[in-house]
């Protein structure tokens, strides 16, 4: 069982996977910063000074020890634009690597020649003879 563990955990496919999953936690927290620090400020400013991620609507308020009941309903609009951003950048990367593939993957055509190729031409030839026997 260890020695099917050990095939299993070596295989290209999840070294790949593990270096897929590093590489997009880190991508997603530049998603977050972008969206936190770059588009939500403007978003805010255009919107009076509004910062987005604030609002929220209140169930019951704070009073005392007991803090407020509210659903924030701006971290959730924040939420969503990270995910757009995340969504519409993985997009574009498959989109370039699967341009990239097909332009791999295209075969050369083959040269052409004018006439047939000697492969007909021996064809027509044995075709003719047979003609000619019976």
């Amino acid at each position: 069982m260890l020695k099917e563990f050990k095939e299993f955990a070596v295989k290209g496919n999840v070294i790949d996977l593990a270096v897929g999953v590093i590489i997009g936690g880190a991508f997603g927290k530049i998603v977050s910063s972008l969206v936190n620090d770059i588009l939500m400020p403007v978003f805010g400013f255009i919107l009076s000074g509004i910062n987005i991620s604030d609002f929220k609507f209140v169930i019951k308020p704070a009073s005392g020890d007991i803090s407020e009941v509210a659903i924030l309903y701006g971290s959730f609009i924040q939420s969503i634009v990270d995910f757009l951003i995340i969504a519409f950048s993985i997009f574009c990367f498959i989109k370039l690597l699967s341009l990239w593939k097909k332009k791999e993957e295209e075969p050369e055509e083959p040269p052409v020649t004018d006439g047939p190729t000697p492969e007909v031409l021996l064809l027509e030839e044995i075709r003719d003879l047979l003609k000619t026997k019976q």
